[in-house]
């Protein structure tokens, strides 16, 4: 497999480093075709969420360092000296980026363990370098066999049940801070997929008081909608943060909108009435000054790992089961692709043998037609066409017997089948 993938994540870079080098949705294609051409036109796809970033290319030429060069158009797109990530990344070549790609797909490879947000990532990163015209027959053949892997594990194991997510991570830390969930306000920040899990999981708390604040408000209102909450855009944050009690962000934003004065300002209107604050975004929504405020509880993604990691021993156990899938997927795979480096020769074996029969066949309707015995002219056909079609192989056999290659004549049996008619004769009890 001719296939190279570069990353970082949660395991091995922190937030710092990961909001660094996150690539903005209005980036994404006119970087799908700055990678491409700087990897010599190679298929190329770009995962770009909270918790990862991973450049994946299938090259057409391995005659360049495609580890340095990778690295190298990274580094340069963000602006970033190579040496801030050299530390940071990690490199899956050939049938390990499948397997790789399988166990992120399945959300096996998440900071929350099975959490399914992570497909529906994939399937859109896909999208958008089909869009952007970086997919060829390699990533055509390869992604939707990883999206299948990965349902199945979904479907035949319950590493998906009870779900475990950042955004249920995030109200299970709200449920620890307030004793009562229901009587607090919370205020979200987004308007996207995570935001609405967190509102999901509020509202099953209990939390009737929720406000959604978003850039564009058509977007807020069509969530807060389904949760009886009210809609507001994010300049209405500031005069919000003095009745919010829970902030909960995450957006696509690539400059915080959430800063230490407006947070001082509020908490001196609310007389020091703490808040609790989440940042799920990456890059961060909020300023990490605001966590050196008194009676502020910041949290980040990256400290929420310790609330994730006491709902995962369940999934543990199905993720083992989700490996034998996984394992076989691969192999599957494997031998497909195998198989398909025998489709141009048996295509072209089988057009030479259609060839043979028509030329035959068109003597053998000669002979009729000039009224030669039908039984004549078919016994003549059968006879040439035999001679015809075992010609070559009959030929090439005799060589090798003659320069001694058992290996080759031995294949050649087992190619012609004439060992399983060797065997088809041998009678019952003989031996």
């Amino acid at each position: 497999m001719n296939l190279f993938a570069l990353g970082i994540n949660h395991n091995s870079a922190s937030v710092d480093v990961r909001e660094r080098v996150a690539f903005a949705p209005e980036q994404m294609t006119e970087a799908l075709s700055d990678a491409s051409a700087a990897l010599g036109g190679a298929e190329v796809l770009i995962l770009s969420t909270c918790n990862r970033t991973e450049l994946v290319f299938s090259p057409q030429t391995t005659k360049v360092d495609l580890a340095e060069v990778s690295l190298g158009w990274l580094a340069a797109y963000h602006h970033l000296p190579i040496a801030d990530l050299q530390q940071c990344i990690y490199i899956h070549q050939g049938e390990k980026v499948l397997r790789h790609l399988i166990e992120v797909a399945s959300g096996l490879d998440s900071m929350v363990l099975g959490e399914p947000q992570i497909l529906g990532q994939m399937k859109s990163a896909y999208a958008v370098a089909q869009e952007a015209g970086t997919i060829g027959v390699a990533f055509s053949r390869l992604l939707p066999r990883v999206f299948s892997v990965a349902k199945q594990v979904r479907t035949d194991t319950a590493i998906g049940e009870n779900p475990v997510s950042v955004a249920y991570a995030a109200v299970d830390l709200a449920g620890h801070i307030f004793t009562e969930l229901s009587g607090a306000r919370a205020l979200l920040v987004g308007a996207g997929e995570t935001i609405e899990l967190v509102a999901r999981h509020l509202a099953n708390q209990g939390v009737s008081r929720i406000v959604v604040a978003n850039r564009t408000l058509g977007h807020a209102r069509e969530l807060a909608q389904g949760f009886g909450a009210e809609a507001v855009l994010l300049s209405d944050i500031p005069d919000l943060l003095v009745d919010s009690d829970i902030v909960i962000s995450s957006t696509a934003s690539q400059l915080p909108i959430l800063g230490k004065g407006a947070v001082e300002r509020a908490l001196r209107v609310r007389m020091h009435k703490p808040i609790l604050m989440i940042d799920l975004a990456v890059p961060r929504d909020i300023e990490p000054q605001v966590g050196e405020l008194n009676d502020v509880y910041l949290y980040s993604v990256d400290d929420l790992r310790g609330i994730v990691d006491s709902n995962l021993q369940t999934r543990q156990d199905e993720a083992r089961k989700a490996d034998v899938i996984i394992d076989q997927g691969v192999t599957a795979y494997q031998q497909e692709l195998r198989s398909l480096g025998a489709v141009d020769t048996v295509r072209a074996y089988r057009q030479n043998a259609e060839t043979t029969r028509d030329r035959e066949l068109e003597m053998a309707l000669r002979l009729l037609d000039r009224g030669e015995p039908a039984d004549k002219v078919l016994a003549s056909f059968a006879r040439g066409l035999t001679n015809k079609l075992i010609h070559h192989p009959s030929r090439e056999l005799k060589r090798a017997s003659a320069a001694g290659d058992a290996e080759a004549i031995a294949l050649g049996r087992r190619l012609l089948g004439v060992d399983t008619v060797a065997e088809d004769k041998e009678e019952p009890g003989t031996e």
